[in-house]
């Protein structure tokens, strides 16, 4: 499942609870509140005006820049391209070996039954006893070879160059993919972490109802339904909080799968990703820096070299050669070694139509690069046009569910009023409650689809390498994400207000 999905359907997962029947009520809480004295303004159940609880952390904070870092270290997924990276980069070294020397070395040991020896004598008076053949033969050789003319190896060497490129490209894509769905799912588990703290203060608003709604139930103000709604909110609000911590915790859990490591750490509100004045410019960039468009552009060149090899097995092959053996039978010469050394030189005259093959399926695999390469700059432009439009609204969304959040804590504070006035009733103060804590859920989830469409419009654009940030950063500071807005100090800049 896609990240940006799967924090998405989590956060509204817990906008989304379902309202629990009424049934019977619980029994009533031994203490109750003492009813607000008269005339004193009653509190405005608004969260801004709750305190956020401080849980004790589980772990060290860990921040996206860290977080970022900790995955290029240890995501296993990581370590994979990185290993696939290793063996693309050995491609041009083999193609380089068939065009360096070559040394090759044998030796043998025959046991012949019977020998040979030629007897003195026999090559004129004086002359030695010769063994041709000996009963236990010893014999060495040593074969060395240099090509030095030969066009398809010069023009497979250039080819396994492209390919090592193309390997390099898409592997280090690959590499950002996995950095930008670490950075997504971050994004995610801070925005359910502020659900959790959502749900914390929603339920201190709803616990101080009901024991106001207790309170004036035992001094027969309200009638014993309005005690009871007050008691399913509260239950209610109980549940959404323990749905909220779940949720966190089950993000929290995939954050600490994708960083190799154990779930004893918190999240922090990452900063707001960085993007340019002017959005349009990252059109031109995306064509500029994208490592997909790239390897497709480098990847004609690839077919291109691969068709010339072909056309280079028209022309013949030169090689120089050298071979030195030795054995401990003199042989015909009377001499245990000898040494020869030479030129060679292979054409191919004719091969059944194979070369003119293979130059045909060349020049359309050409093609078919050149017309891959052309749709991919056309399906980055329409990415990136598309993911500005996604930011533009995502942004929207996020500028009225801040709206509506002020307007439905405001509604909630005067029914609040109106309801310790006995003008509202506990059905009203309810709904008013219910569009409160939809609101707010709404808010943090909208928040967090801005946040990500920011960040997916620098991944479109190919500005989003966390690698290439912290090499560009001096040794005197730390390093702020890719994408990310440093604050003056150097230190990542607050989350903004609720």
């Amino acid at each position: 499942m896609n990240a940006v999905t799967a924090v998405t359907v989590l956060a509204l997962a817990v906008a989304q609870a379902p309202e629990p029947s009424p049934s019977a009520p619980p029994a009533p809480q031994p203490q109750a509140s003492q009813p607000a004295p008269q005339g004193a303004p009653p509190a405005r159940p608004s969260l801004e005006a709750q305190p956020a609880p401080q849980p004790a952390p589980a772990g060290e904070i860990i921040t996206l820049e860290q977080a970022l870092q900790l995955a290029a270290a240890r995501n296993l997924d990581l370590k994979a391209a990185q290993a696939r990276l290793r063996q693309a980069d050995e491609i041009s070294v083999q193609a380089w070996s068939r065009y360096l020397p070559q040394v090759n070395g044998s030796g043998t040991y025959t046991h012949n039954i019977p020998d040979a020896k030629l007897p003195a004598g026999t090559f004129g008076p004086g002359s030695p006893e010769i063994t041709i053949l000996a009963k236990d033969q010893l014999a060495g050789q040593v074969d060395a070879s240099q090509v030095l003319f030969s066009p398809a190896l010069m023009f497979g060497i250039r080819a396994a160059s492209k390919a090592e490129d193309v390997s390099r490209l898409t592997i280090d894509n690959v590499r950002r993919d996995i950095m930008f769905g670490v950075a997504q799912v971050y994004y995610g588990v801070a925005a359910l972490k502020q659900s959790v703290e959502v749900s914390e203060r929603l339920l201190e608003v709803a616990r101080r109802q009901e024991n106001d709604a207790r309170v004036r139930y035992q001094a027969g103000t309200i009638a014993k339904v309005g005690f009871l709604r007050a008691e399913i909110d509260r239950a209610r609000a109980e549940q959404d909080l323990r749905r909220a911590r779940n949720s966190y915790e089950s993000s929290r859990i995939a954050l600490a799968t994708l960083l190799d490591r154990p779930v004893d750490f918190e999240v922090t509100s990452p900063p707001e990703p960085r993007l340019p004045e002017v959005l349009g410019t990252l059109e031109e960039a995306a064509l500029r820096e994208r490592l997909d468009l790239q390897a497709a552009r480098r990847n004609v060149e690839l077919q291109r070299a691969s068709r010339n090899a072909s056309v280079g097995r028209y022309l013949p092959n030169v090689a120089a050669f050298g071979r030195y053996q030795i054995q401990n039978a003199a042989g015909f010469t009377g001499e245990d070694h000898q040494w020869a050394a030479g030129l060679g030189l292979s054409w191919t005259l004719l091969d059944g139509g194979l070369r003119e093959s293979q130059i045909r399926e060349g020049n359309a695999r050409i093609t078919e690069a050149e017309a891959s390469a052309a749709s991919a700059e056309a399906r980055v432009r329409a990415q990136v046009r598309q993911s500005i439009l996604d930011l533009e609204s995502a942004r929207a969304n996020a500028a009225k569910a801040k709206e509506q959040r002020d307007l439905a804590a405001e509604n909630q504070r005067l029914v609040d009023v109106s309801y310790r006035a006995g003008a509202a009733t506990a059905v009203e103060q309810a709904d008013a409650t219910a569009q409160l804590r939809n609101s707010e859920i709404a808010l943090t989830t909208e928040s967090l689809s801005a946040q990500l469409a920011a960040v997916r419009l620098l991944q479109v654009a190919g500005e989003f390498d966390p690698r290439r940030a912290q090499q560009a950063q001096p040794a005197s500071g730390p390093a702020a994400p890719v994408g990310t807005t440093p604050s003056p100090d150097g230190a990542a800049p607050p989350a903004p207000q609720r």
